[in-house]
């Protein structure tokens, strides 16, 4: 059968929660061997950043949270949790909108999105929030490293998250962690079919790939990971800050 063009997203669930010192890369081959699936060259692991800032500890006990006045006021105003609004405030490197309850920040990475990042989903019941990791780019790396010793199979790791985006409802997931693969496929230069040379194409591959890893992954069930199969990426040294777009460019800052 002809397969050019076909590629496989394969979920990798998991049966128990991951906590602080835990190895991520021991949990997932373990997961995987459970289901018979074997690794192989050329895979892409896309894995939720909450299991990787548990397994790091990157989360903070609620009730070891001092709301600061302005959290306080902000999350009274509209019905908010005033520790997870505290949170989102020191998590951000500068506050870009708020207003009607929607706090939109830049982190410390250099991604604008709702409260930093802080959730409460999905984490314990509301006892914790969990943070974004501190370096997501290292964490793929560390990750990538870790299964290459243990295995000898070289995958692409991408760490993803689910934001927003301005003018579009919904949320989808973007790559915030990146390692073994380019992130960006620039096209410009190139010509189409038509003959028509490329102006401004560049596809941010890892953000699709992470869009593709979160139909199978979920939002409610315990499967943090995937395994993409098939897509040829370009391997190298990239990273997510590289998606983040200069200030310079951006003509809405």
């Amino acid at each position: 059968m002809d397969k050019r063009g076909e590629i496989r997203i394969i979920s990798v669930p998991l049966s128990g929660e991951v906590r602080p010192g835990d190895s991520l890369s021991a949990e997932l081959l373990a997961a995987m061997r459970e289901i018979n699936l074997q690794l192989e060259n050329g895979d892409i692991l896309v894995i939720k950043h909450k299991v990787v800032s548990k397994s790091e500890g990157a989360i903070a006990l609620l009730d070891d949270i001092q709301p600061s006045a302005a959290a306080t006021n902000w999350a009274r105003e509209h019905g908010l949790d005033a520790r997870v609004s505290e949170l989102a405030m020191r998590e951000s490197k500068r506050i870009v909108r708020q207003e009607r309850g929607v706090l939109i920040t830049e982190t410390r990475h250099g991604f604008v999105c709702a409260n930093s990042g802080v959730d409460v989903s999905n984490v314990d019941g509301g006892a914790h929030a969990v943070l974004l990791p501190t370096d997501p780019d290292r964490s793929a790396d560390r990750l990538r490293r870790e299964i290459r010793e243990q295995t000898a199979i070289d995958v692409a790791v991408i760490v993803s998250d689910s934001f927003g985006r301005p003018w579009r409802e919904g949320l989808t997931e973007t790559a915030i962690g990146v390692a073994g693969m380019q992130p960006l496929v620039d096209y410009r230069g190139q010509k189409d079919r038509h003959g028509y040379s490329l102006h401004a194409t560049v596809d941010a591959v890892a953000d699709e790939l992470a869009c593709a890893a979160g139909l199978a992954c979920g939002k409610l069930e315990n499967i943090p990971a995937c395994i993409i199969r098939g897509y040829q990426y370009r391997r190298g040294e990239g990273s997510a800050r590289e998606m983040i777009r200069p200030a310079e460019n951006d003509l809405f800052r």
